[in-house]
């Protein structure tokens, strides 16, 4: 436990960067981004709103799990992990993904429909598969989380 301990801090900074610079592409780049293509491309202009909340939001996501996982931190170096508190934060992170997942979903139907060629069609594809498979990860963990949760509880109640 010696080394989670020492990992917490580390982790927690590169959290806060990480959080920073969202809050950076979430203000700028990415509002920035959409504006001058639809200056290029004036035939996808409509897509200049649409695709900067979609990917607003998609940030406003991870910036979630962010958030859970600095609190899920704190449970860990104050050796109370294995509660019940812990599992409404891992639950707000499955949500987040299950959030960010069904929007992900209705964009790759949308471009599926509509696209011209098979390039973006299936990077979206693998998208959807990755967040797929970390959704259904952090399933899994959770009820692993749950299990060692009542393990622990069990065997203070023996103690």
């Amino acid at each position: 436990m010696l080394t989670a301990q020492r990992a917490v801090l580390p982790l927690r900074v590169f959290l806060a960067l990480l959080f920073g610079i969202l809050v950076l592409f979430q203000t700028m780049s990415l509002p920035g981004q959409f504006a001058h293509m639809a200056r290029e491309d004036p035939d996808m202009a409509y897509l200049r709103w649409p695709a900067t909340a979609v990917t607003v939001f998609w940030v406003l996501c991870v910036q979630v799990v962010i958030v859970c996982t600095w609190k899920l931190l704190t449970l860990v170096k104050n050796d109370r992990i294995f509660s019940e508190a812990s599992l409404g934060w891992v639950d707000a992170i499955v949500w987040a993904i299950a959030a960010a997942w069904a929007v992900l979903v209705g964009v790759f139907l949308y471009v599926g429909f509509h696209a011209d060629d098979p390039g973006l069609p299936l990077l979206l594809f693998l998208l959807v598969t990755g967040v797929t498979a970390l959704g259904l990860l952090m399933v899994v963990m959770r009820a692993l989380l749950r299990q060692a949760t009542t393990l622990r509880t069990d065997m203070e109640a023996v103690i």
